[in-house]
C-alpha cells in the first residue's frame, strides 16, 4: 500500500539566498493578484469566466510585460495559476452548498507566504536543497526523507524563517497484527481517556505560554507601527506562537504514535469543533487541546501501520450507560456516571470511551450490530 507523507525542515539560507526567496515570493504574489484581477474584470465587464487553462496560456504574455517573472521557475508560476483556480473551485462549492462562500481576495504582503515546485526545479543533495535560479540552500535536516519526492513547498513563517515541506509517496510499513482494541474519548479536563483505564493529561500549552505571550504583545502594542523596533518585537511574538504550536504538534505526534503501536482497532469520535466553539466560553480551551490535529495524525499513522480506525458520532456517548444502554441526561458539570437503571459507576469520560469503542467496533464489523447503542 502507498500513502502520501510530508517531511518538513527548517532552511538556513544566506542573506543573498533569503533575498532571492523573498523576490520569488513577491513575484508569485503579484501574479496571483494579477490573475485574480483578470478574472474579476472578465466577469464584470465581458460576462466571461476565465478558465485555468486560458490563464496558463496567458503566462507567456505576462512575462513579456513583466520580465522579472522570468526569474521564477515556470512550474512555480503554473502552480500559482492552479492555486487561484482551486480558490475559485472552493468558492463555488461553498456557494452551491449554501454556506458563506468567501470570494477569493487579493493577497497583501503578509497574506501570501509560500510557493511550490510541483514536479521539477529542485533537487535534494545530502543536507542541501538545490533550487532553480536560487542555488544551494542548507537544510537543518533532523531525519531522513523517505520515498519519492513529488512536490517541494517553501514557506516563510511569521517570524521570518523559511521552512521547506516535501510531499512524498512512501510504502506503508504494517505493524504485526494483534487483537487489541481501544476507544478514545477526548476532553478538556484530560486530553484523552482510553478504555484501558489510561488517562492522558491535558498539557495546556497555550495556557502555560500565555503569560509570556501577553507580556510580548503588550510591549508590541506600545511601539509605533512601521518602525524597526515594532517589526523586531512582532517576530518575538510570532516565535512564541510558533513555540506553542510546535510543542502541541510534537505532543499529538507522540500520543498518536504510542496508540498506533499498541492497538489494532482504534475508535475515536467525530467531533465537530467548529460548531462546539461557536458562542462557547470553552472555545480557547477547545482550540488549545487540538483534537482535530490529533485525529489527523491518528488517521494517517493508522493507515501507514495497517491499523483499523473507526470514527463514530459522539452523540449521547456520555449520557448512555455502557453496560445496560440506558440513557439519562447529564449536565456538563457532572463528571461521574452512575446509572439509575443498573447501578454501574464510572467516570463520565471512561463510560463515554467504552461507548465509543462499542460503536467503533460495530462500524468496523468486529462486533455484531445488535450491540449498537
Amino acid at each position: 500500500m502507498i500513502v502520501k507523507k510530508s517531511f518538513q525542515f527548517r532552511l538556513k539560507p544566506t542573506k543573498k539566498q533569503a533575498r532571492a526567496l523573498e523576490e520569488q515570493l513577491g513575484e508569485c504574489r503579484w501574479l496571483y493578484n494579477e490573475l485574480l484581477s483578470q478574472r474579476k474584470l472578465a466577469f464584470e465587464d465581458l460576462d466571461l469566466s476565465l478558465t485555468k487553462y486560458q490563464q496558463l496560456m496567458f503566462l507567456s504574455e505576462l512575462k513579456l510585460e513583466r520580465p522579472s517573472l522570468n526569474q521564477v521557475h515556470s512550474q512555480v508560476l503554473q502552480n500559482v495559476v492552479d492555486r487561484l483556480d482551486k480558490s475559485f473551485q472552493g468558492f463555488f462549492r461553498r456557494f452551491k452548498a449554501g454556506e458563506n462562500p468567501g470570494f477569493p481576495r487579493f493577497r497583501g504582503i503578509h497574506r501570501y507566504n509560500s510557493f511550490c515546485y510541483p514536479q521539477s526545479g529542485f533537487v535534494v543533495e545530502g543536507r542541501e536543497l538545490k533550487l532553480s535560479r536560487i542555488g544551494r540552500i542548507r537544510i537543518k535536516m533532523h531525519r531522513e526523507i523517505e520515498g519519492e519526492i513529488k512536490t517541494c513547498t517553501l514557506r516563510k513563517n511569521a517570524s521570518g524563517e523559511w521552512d521547506v515541506s516535501f510531499s512524498c509517496i512512501v510504502d506503508t510499513k504494517p505493524l504485526p497484527v494483534n487483537e487489541k482494541s481501544v476507544g478514545i474519548d477526548v476532553g478538556i479536563q484530560h486530553f484523552a481517556v482510553l478504555t484501558d483505564g489510561q488517562e492522558i493529561a491535558n498539557p495546556r500549552f497555550f495556557q502555560k505560554g500565555e503569560k509570556d505571550l501577553a507580556k510580548a504583545q503588550k510591549k508590541l502594542s506600545k511601539l509605533q507601527k512601521g518602525t524597526p523596533k515594532r517589526r523586531k518585537q512582532g517576530k518575538i511574538v510570532a516565535k512564541i506562537h510558533e513555540r506553542i504550536r510546535n510543542r502541541r504538534k510534537d505532543f499529538c505526534h507522540k500520543v498518536a504514535k504510542k496508540i498506533v503501536d499498541q492497538y489494532q482497532y482504534i475508535c475515536i469520535e467525530d467531533v465537530n469543533i467548529k460548531k462546539m466553539i461557536e458562542k462557547s466560553h470553552f472555545a480557547k480551551s477547545i482550540l488549545d487541546v487540538s483534537w482535530n490535529q490529533f485525529r489527523q495524525f491518528q488517521t494517517y499513522k493508522a493507515a501507514e501501520a495497517g491499523r483499523k480506525l473507526g470514527v463514530v458520532s459522539p452523540a449521547y456517548t456520555s449520557q448512555t450507560c455502557s453496560r445496560c444502554k440506558y440513557r439519562q441526561q447529564k449536565k456538563l458539570s457532572e463528571r461521574e456516571h452512575c446509572c439509575s437503571e443498573c447501578g454501574y459507576k464510572a467516570t463520565r469520560d471512561f463510560n463515554a470511551a467504552q461507548n465509543i469503542l462499542a460503536l467503533g467496533l460495530d462500524g468496523l464489523g468486529v462486533i455484531p450490530r445488535s450491540l449498537r447503542l
